[in-house]
């Protein structure tokens, strides 16, 4: 049994497309989605209609639950506050209720998923050291907790002491607990702009990182011609 690990796609339509293309080549028809489907780019009901075509588990992102939503996002950086105002336009009220009643975390074929992390999956912390990674372990049950929020692919592992890792394939060994980021699929931030997502072969016990390329100019102009704030089409190409 594989999975594709898919998350934080942020309506980028033309990286969600490229990714889904590689998942085919690769055989896969089994998802998982860690949450932002929605926010920064400029195809949310698109990329909303492919996720719920796919019928997996999903879990709620933060971009998910405030376009969903109508409260303020006083923690929100100006341009995410923006395009999150812009996407509440963009779809209708059956799209925000779907993303506003998807659950902050699921159990999965014997792991789990949750958009940020399981100790406080609606305030979305965001999981970078090994602290805040230990804090997460405390309410891990499964042996492997797969997340996204930072865009950052990265790897926690926690048997004696937690130790942190990259991303490239891992091997996933009895007697250790694993919390592993497969970065983002529509706006990477590890300074590699190629699409990111991952691939669990539960038979082989790994998780192997994919890096596709897509269309990068694509996805910048109809951002552009949405209005929405250059910030969000400049930073595609930078990677971060």
């Amino acid at each position: 049994m594989r999975y594709a690990i898919l998350g934080d796609v942020h309506a980028n339509l033309p990286a969600f497309r490229a990714v889904l293309e590689d998942v085919r080549r690769e055989g896969i028809t089994n998802y998982v989605f860690l949450g932002d489907i929605v926010g920064y780019a400029a195809e949310p009901k698109e990329c909303l209609d492919i996720v719920r075509e796919l019928n997996c588990p999903v879990v709620q992102g933060n971009h998910d639950c405030y376009t969903a939503s109508n409260d303020s996002m006083e923690h929100f950086t100006p341009a995410a506050a923006e395009t999150v105002r812009w996407t509440r336009e963009q779809l209708s009220d059956e799209e925000r209720e779907y993303l506003g009643n998807l659950p902050l975390s699921l159990d999965v074929e014997g792991f789990s998923i949750v958009h940020a992390s399981l100790t406080h999956p609606g305030s979305w912390p965001y999981i970078v050291d090994t602290g805040m990674a230990a804090e997460c372990f405390e309410q891990q049950k499964s042996a492997l907790c797969l997340y996204g929020h930072t865009h950052v692919p990265l790897q926690f592992r926690s048997s004696d002491r937690i130790e942190v890792g990259g991303l490239s394939k891992v091997r996933l060994r009895s007697g250790y607990r694993y919390l592993i980021n497969v970065g983002s699929v529509g706006q990477p931030r590890d300074g590699d702009p190629r699409a990111s997502y991952g691939i669990l072969d539960l038979l082989d016990n790994s998780i192997e990182l994919r890096r596709i390329e897509y269309d990068i100019n694509k996805a910048k102009k109809s951002i552009l011609a949405a209005g929405l704030p250059h910030k969000n089409a400049i930073r595609l190409s930078a990677g971060r």
